[in-house]
């Protein structure tokens, strides 16, 4: 059995049982996961030389992405932001250039924009709402041997210590080694979410699970069309503060500022631990992301008591939009 076949025979494992009682011959349902699977495509980034995000995520970056729309394909934000490069081959071996059509800092979705016509069907984006724990699904990352079969373990609150937080992220296990904007796909053909992370945790409530995370479809459906059409969402911004942070044990420690953002000029220091917001305590990081941004839009003041060494000290902040601390390729 060659490798495409046996991506093939997996995928038809989970749609099968999706199948009308036509396609459920090997036929059927190897035309099905042949045209499910023409959506994914490899993306591959050559960031800018001077781009900030060189120092965490690299500056040559390659994952997965999914066809949501004629000429589009979604993936996690995080390859492609601040790319001089963008190339997307699909699942006939064709590659062709891409434009990053639009980057949305709350989901963590990129879009992009393809310059020539390429191969494969866009899938149907699924009400990620509807998913059932147990449920299995498919992880779809570019290759012949990057199909894996899956299970929902669980839809929760998910906190990135890069002030990121998503309400109802989906946890899959077992883990996927090439989950970077992997698309998640249920058993109708429909995209789920995409990729985003490996955690230790994907049950939960502290326990030793291996899986991965994925930010939900549902994220994307709310915002496809105006993100294709005005290159972000409408409305003003969410204030960045430009701090990464961990929560242990109810405590917020700094574990990194970004060069040159809100909170390195304010004089927040790695090592610092946030104790609050004003005069309101924080103690976990879903805690002082909302509390931040009741605050305001992209711009407004944020007081904070840090503790420094031994010592607590009140520190104000002026936001920004994160998207204006990236830097963008010269339009001349």
């Amino acid at each position: 059995m060659s490798a495409r076949q046996l991506v093939l025979s997996i995928a038809m494992l989970v749609f099968a049982g999706a199948a009308t009682p036509q396609e459920k011959g090997r036929s059927g349902a190897e035309a099905s996961a042949e045209e499910t699977l023409s959506a994914v495509v490899l993306v591959r980034a050559t960031i800018l030389p001077n781009a900030r995000s060189n120092a965490t995520l690299g500056p040559q970056r390659e994952g997965t992405g999914v066809l949501v729309g004629e000429g589009y394909v979604a993936t996690i934000g995080y390859l492609v932001i601040e790319s001089e490069a963008i190339e997307v081959t699909g699942a006939d071996g064709k590659s062709v250039p891409a434009a990053l059509a639009a980057y949305d800092h709350a989901s963590g979705f990129g879009l992009l924009k393809l310059l020539a016509p390429i191969a494969g069907r866009p899938l149907p984006i699924a009400d990620s709402n509807a998913v059932a724990e147990r449920e299995k699904a498919l992880v779809a990352s570019f290759g012949a041997d990057g199909v894996n079969v899956v299970q929902i373990v669980s839809r929760r609150q998910f906190s990135g210590g890069w002030e990121y937080l998503l309400d109802a992220a989906i946890f899959t296990a077992p883990p996927v080694m090439n989950w970077s904007g992997a698309p998640l796909i249920n058993a109708r053909g429909e995209l789920l979410g995409l990729g985003s992370l490996i955690v230790a945790d994907a049950l939960g409530g502290g326990s030793e699970s291996p899986g991965n995370m994925f930010v939900p479809s549902n994220l994307l459906r709310s915002i496809l069309d105006e993100f294709a059409a005005r290159g972000r969402i409408a409305g003003p911004a969410r204030p960045w503060m430009g701090i990464s942070t961990e929560e242990v044990r109810g405590r917020l420690f700094v574990t990194r500022v970004s060069p040159d953002g809100p909170a390195d000029k304010a004089g927040v220091q790695q090592g610092d631990i946030l104790i609050g917001v004003g005069k309101d305590d924080v103690s976990s990081l879903a805690d002082f992301y909302r509390k931040v941004w009741a605050l305001g839009t992209a711009g407004v003041e944020v007081p904070l008591r840090v503790l420094q060494g031994m010592q607590v000290k009140e520190v104000t902040l002026r936001s920004i939009d994160r998207v204006e601390y990236f830097r963008t390729r010269p339009s001349y």
